[in-house]
């Protein structure tokens, strides 16, 4: 008969560290705070295991935090103190839960002799986060620690994953307590069965016209290839759900677009036209759907197989003739070697939609000194295929959405939920998790303004992202609406904006400044090569307001109206 060792006395902060590291985590994200000093205590004994970054902002850490979380598909790890710290750490858990990306966020707590008398920065998180994250309680013994932990990892990766949030009242950190560890967590992720993919075949070789749309998260990069080599097997058009472009390589024949803000103007008649839709992933949520109108609700009018991990969203909008629950990769490894014997039938169709695809890959005519199409095509010739690209939120981004390509193990990394100030904090993680990649961030003059701050970070700790910074003085998205519906009547969205050289050189970091389409290149060389964190100004014309669109067009379409 085994006798059990009895367990060492333990902090909680001790044993709430120790649980990091059984489930794998192997970095966090912080911004320091009295309220868990013991956790930073007990995670200076484990720094040759875990690397903590600190952050210049909640958010700049909640963001990385999630950036964490898309790029390896574990729980990205987040600790800020009590009130404000979990308040501008916030963002995080709504990106988080918008794009389906584990992330457990830890918050110092008030003591628990001193809850609810509106203690010193006390709020009740429960309350606070419990309509955005999957689960938020709050430690109140330190004896069930594991228990709290090992149920953190698991419901932020198992089904859709999502966001946890849980309070540490600081005095039970300092409990000293004999407890057992969990053992490492296991996520439940559902399966596709045999009779589901013969139910599959059946619709869609009956289809004419099938588009596949592929997209949310739980993609690996075997998964991405498996599901590349179904469509090309089977000649079906695949397009990518909202910032999830490097889910299928864009130099397949079978790529044809993405339903994003920068969407082919034909793709949306092509939806309209094709006669079944195979949904993987993706949630047909309102940026994919274009607020829900290009597909008809309830019943649209193509045949919709819906699959998804989540049977909650199977329906939510759409009703689908068919609706599986599946975890994305599996269902990709169930369709892998699956012929349909329909290609010839389908290889105009596909044709038709990769021809229009291309063309709208095209730089636009220009009479800017600063041709962004060209730039984007030159940028897209030079990047390395293991390059992560992040996206802030902003008219800018539609130049990297239209005119650069993605594939594996190349990522496309930006919210879903429009969260101005996610690109610079999102590049500055992926840069220290992959240092050996090029990391390329592409934000606006606004979105820089949020958070570049957290170039210190990358400086401080060893990365080496490239910021595109868009220059045009102007929230532009917002300018853009703004013209559309009030043309002439600007109001809230003119920028002054500081010497962006200054403000790089004192964060430590290389500086360009563009302001024609020939010194792009160069600039983009010579930032790639300086071995440190790079900022790229390019002096943009407001005028150009969007890669399709103009001031001066949209206030003409108004004055036509």
């Amino acid at each position: 008969m085994t006798t059990k060792t009895r367990p060492l006395p333990r902090t909680g902060g001790k044993v709430l560290v120790d649980q990091l590291l059984i489930h794998g985590a192997d970095s966090g994200y912080c911004v320091p705070g009295e309220s868990y000093l013991e956790v930073l205590d007990a995670l200076f004994d484990q720094r040759e295991h875990f690397t903590l970054y600190n952050a210049r902002h909640e958010a700049g850490a909640a963001n990385m935090a999630e950036a964490y979380g898309k790029l390896t598909g574990r729980p990205g790890i987040c600790l800020v103190t009590r009130g404000p710290g979990a308040c501008h750490a916030a963002i995080g858990v709504h990106i988080a839960q918008q794009d389906s990306t584990p992330m457990i966020l830890l918050i110092g707590q008030v003591d628990r002799g001193s809850m609810d008398r509106e203690a010193f920065q006390e709020i009740d998180y429960r309350v606070m986060f419990g309509g955005v994250a999957k689960w938020v309680a709050q430690i109140e013994d330190a004896r069930r620690i594991p228990e709290y932990m090992a149920r953190a990892f698991r419901v932020a990766t198992s089904g859709r994953p999502g966001p946890v949030v849980l309070a540490l009242p600081e005095d039970m950190l300092t409990d000293i307590v004999e407890v057992e560890d969990a053992p490492p967590y296991l996520p439940s992720r559902p399966s596709v069965g045999v009779d589901e993919i013969e139910k599959i075949a059946a619709l869609v070789s009956h289809a004419e016209r099938p588009l596949m749309l592929v997209g949310g998260s739980g993609w690996t990069d075997e998964s991405c290839e498996q599901i590349r080599t179904f469509a090309e097997t089977n000649g079906i058009p695949v397009a990518c759900s909202f910032r999830r472009q490097d889910i299928l390589d864009n130099a397949s024949d079978c790529y044809v677009g993405d339903f994003g803000t920068a969407v082919v103007p034909s793709l949306i008649k092509r939806l309209a036209e094709a006669d079944l839709v195979l949904v993987v992933g993706a949630r047909l949520g309102e940026m994919t759907t274009r607020t829900y109108t290009t597909l008809a609700a309830p019943n649209p009018s193509q045949t919709l197989i819906h699959v998804h991990i989540d049977p909650d969203e199977i329906g939510r909008v759409f009703s689908p003739a068919l609706g599986v629950v599946s975890a994305p990769d599996k269902l990709a490894t169930a369709l892998a070697t699956h012929d349909w014997g329909q290609r010839s039938r389908w290889s105009e169709w596909c044709k038709t939609l990769r021809d229009e695809y291309l063309a709208d890959t095209l730089p636009p005519p220009h009479d800017y000194p600063l041709d962004m199409g060209a730039a984007m095509h030159a940028l897209r010739d030079s990047l390395p295929k293991e390059c992560i690209v992040t996206l802030d939120a902003g008219n800018h981004t539609g130049w990297a959405q239209r005119f650069l390509a993605y594939q594996r193990p190349g990522r496309i990394i930006g919210s879903t939920c429009g969260a101005m100030g996610y690109s610079v904090p999102a590049a500055v993680a992926a840069s220290l998790r992959e240092p050996e990649k090029c990391v390329l961030a592409f934000v606006g003059d606004g979105g820089f303004m949020m958070s570049g701050i957290e170039i210190a970070t990358a400086v401080q700790h060893g990365g080496r992202p490239i910021v595109l910074l868009f220059n045009n003085g102007t929230y532009g998205t917002i300018r853009m609406h703004q013209e559309r519906e009030h043309p002439n009547r600007v109001s809230g969205t003119d920028l002054m904006n500081p010497d962006f050289g200054q403000l790089a050189a004192g964060l430590g970091a290389h500086f360009e400044r563009v302001s024609d389409t020939v010194s792009f290149k160069p600039a983009l060389e010579r930032a790639m090569a300086s071995g440190r964190p790079a900022v790229i100004e390019l002096v943009t014309d407001p005028e150009r307001i969007s890669t399709r669109t103009t001031v001066a067009a949209l206030r003409s379409v108004k004055a036509n109206s």
